[in-house]
């Protein structure tokens, strides 16, 4: 799937990708999936996506050629392609923060370079990028580890300080909402709350561990948060839709000393009202995901603590990717959470 330019996804015959650096692997897509963010290059949000980029940052595969410098993965290796590249030797990747990686890393696929909604990608630094699939777990599982758990759990809930006992609101029940919903619950918080605008997602939250839902078309958000805490605010909120809208709510639902997480691709400037926040001694918080934490998603699943295979909704062969991607654009209609395309849909 390539970007043509914004309203234009495009399936096309593309060379097969290549060994370019010896810490290269190419790695055959057995499973692929689509991303709020991509539809937000689609949108023109993410203006350094060039047309003719290959779509795509989610994936597990078979590696099938490696570089002369990649020491920890072979040919026939069944893995976890990560949303995020990692150098592992510049100082941000050596304090863990990979997101934020110098030395050729960080989110690149699908976005500098042609990433993974593709028969095969290439994958730089392999060692650091991938992570083997444990015997026992299935790719739906592991899919959803490539982005919106390790997303949901870092910039939600981690900077977020959930804690036991905290209200915690959530605003927006799309994928990463719902995957910050599951990662929460790990962390024992006292009530939580979705707010969306549809219900059938409201539905999926109820489902996935929300307390009480919000319906914000029709219900007052504020005053609901005002009653559920005596007036406080809720401990964390963490915006998951990327839109000044959500954003300027989040920070009207917190309590003093609270924490704001913002998850959501912004593509417009939301308002910072420091004339009625600079007393509050509030936390706000920004981030792309690092994916340091996927190992113990990894072994939390392998252990039957997390199962994020009910966020797949939909299943696709690889020759129906535009239906895979107008499926999850128009999810208010279709009730799709995630969708998986993969080389043998499940039927």
């Amino acid at each position: 799937m390539t970007f043509r330019g914004p309203g234009q996804p495009s399936w096309d015959q593309v060379p097969d990708p290549e060994i370019q650096h010896s810490t290269d692997a190419i790695v055959r897509v057995d499973a692929v999936t689509i991303c709020g963010t991509d539809l937000h290059i689609l949108k023109g949000d993410v203006p350094e996506v060039i047309p003719g980029r290959v779509l795509g940052h989610e994936a597990v595969g078979t590696v099938t050629e490696v570089g002369a410098g990649v020491r920890s993965r072979k040919v026939g290796d069944r893995v976890l392609i990560s949303c995020i590249s990692a150098c592992g030797t510049c100082r941000f990747c050596k304090e863990g923060r990979y997101g934020q990686c110098m030395g050729g890393g960080g989110w690149i696929l699908g976005h500098l370079i042609d990433g993974t909604q593709a028969e095969s990608v290439r994958v730089p630094f392999a060692d650091m990028s991938t992570h083997p699939i444990p015997d026992g777990i299935t790719d739906e599982q592991m899919l959803m580890l490539a982005d919106i758990l390790p997303t949901s759990h870092e910039v939600g809930v981690l900077n977020g300080r959930v804690r036991p006992g905290d209200v915690v609101v959530t605003i927006g029940a799309g994928p990463i909402g719902l995957a910050a919903i599951m990662t929460a619950r790990l962390y024992s918080p006292g009530h939580i709350v979705v707010v969306d605008l549809v219900d059938s997602r409201l539905q999926a939250a109820s489902k996935f561990g929300a307390d009480s839902t919000l319906n914000s078309a029709r219900d007052d958000v504020r005053a609901h948060i005002a009653q559920l805490t005596g007036n406080l605010g809720a401990d964390v909120v963490m915006e998951a839709v990327g839109v000044p809208e959500t954003f300027e709510l989040a920070v009207d639902l917190v309590r003093p000393g609270g924490h704001v997480a913002n998850i959501g691709v912004h593509g417009a400037p939301a308002t910072l009202h420091l004339e009625r926040l600079w007393t509050r001694d509030l936390t706000i918080t920004t981030g792309l995901v690092d994916t340091s934490s996927t190992p113990t998603l990894i072994q939390l699943i392998r252990t039957g603590q997390l199962d994020p295979t009910p966020m797949i909704t939909h299943h696709f062969d690889m020759s129906e990717f535009p239906s895979a991607y107008d499926t999850f654009a128009r999810a208010g209609e279709t009730g799709a959470l995630k969708v998986m395309v993969s080389r043998t849909a499940q039927q």
